[in-house]
């Protein structure tokens, strides 16, 4: 295979309308060219890959196995030309905006979305592509530049805060819920009513963990941790089933009761969870993430 800064774009265009076309007279015509040049440019762009990319068959040409791998390609490549030209045609303020979000494991998806709504709520068409994972992992994405911004429960560490910038977005207290027949037993003499009692956590590196196993502590309630669960779906379901209660934030405390057919058990004000955007320290934003961060309290300040 010809290396990358030796493959001829403009031959491996006319290979993919002659591969779309399925003959050289008819790609020809659509590229304005005689069928001779056209052949001619086929057989320079064959030797230089060293592989047929065509073998002809009663007048036809059809793809060779080498052929379709390199159509499936140019294919990709063009089509996406194709995408990029119809955008750029379009007046700028017209033109679709990008949001490339990060989402922390631990945040709670409802809560997310809320926060995420405002950007998608915009007058212009907003394309959001979502990545959801542990916050060290989504940080160094956003230094990458894979990623416009990070909604995250926990601040970049002193070490490389420099490079970002956080925003505070809300903060609430948080609640505990079970399944109702595990809920009917914490509600009486709360909290002692914890003591022994089957807990679901999500990542035990979640601040509000920390705060609320302190809490726990506090009370002098004895944890027994039946799972960790790094996903704040999916541990609702498990509470759910009855696995065990687990804490969510007040804010949302109907949402969850009504999604997952839960129960509060109660709320907890010394315990709360607060979350977070980060974004890269130099460059502006656009619209959509200039609407997500509306009139809220930079801390880098």
């Amino acid at each position: 295979m010809a290396d990358l800064d030796k493959l001829n774009l403009r031959h491996l265009y006319y290979f993919w309308v002659i591969a779309r076309e399925g003959a050289i007279v008819r790609a020809a015509e659509h590229l304005d060219l005689t069928p001779q040049t056209l052949s001619g440019q086929l057989a320079a762009f064959e030797s230089a890959l060293g592989n047929a990319l065509f073998r002809r068959a009663n007048r036809s040409l059809q793809l060779t196995d080498f052929g379709q791998t390199v159509f499936s390609y140019a294919d990709d490549m063009f089509q996406t030309a194709q995408a990029l030209t119809d955008v750029l045609r379009q007046p700028p303020e017209n033109r679709p905006l990008s949001l490339s979000l990060g989402i922390a494991a631990s945040i709670h998806k409802l809560i997310a979305f809320s926060l995420t709504a405002p950007a998608l709520a915009l007058s212009r068409e907003v394309r959001l592509n979502c990545r959801t994972g542990d916050t060290a992992a989504l940080l160094k994405r956003l230094g990458q530049r894979e990623l416009d911004v990070v909604l995250t429960d926990c601040l970049p560490d002193s070490r490389e805060a420099s490079q970002f910038r956080s925003y505070r977005l809300a903060s609430s207290s948080m609640s505990l819920f079970a399944a109702p027949e595990l809920a009917n037993r914490l509600s009486g003499n709360f909290p002692a009513s914890l003591d022994g009692q089957p807990f679901l956590a999500t990542s035990l590196d979640a601040p509000y963990i920390h705060a609320l196993m302190n809490w726990f502590s506090s009370q002098g309630i004895r944890v027994k941790l039946v799972a960790e669960v790094d996903d704040s779906a999916l541990i609702k379901v498990f509470g759910r089933e009855g696995l065990g209660y687990f804490a969510a934030p007040t804010s949302i405390r109907e949402e969850v009761c009504r999604q997952y057919q839960v129960i509060h058990v109660a709320s907890i004000g010394d315990v709360r969870d607060t979350l977070y955007a980060v974004t890269r320290a130099r460059g502006g934003h656009n619209e959509a993430v200039a609407e997500l961060l509306k009139e809220r309290p930079d801390l880098t300040d």
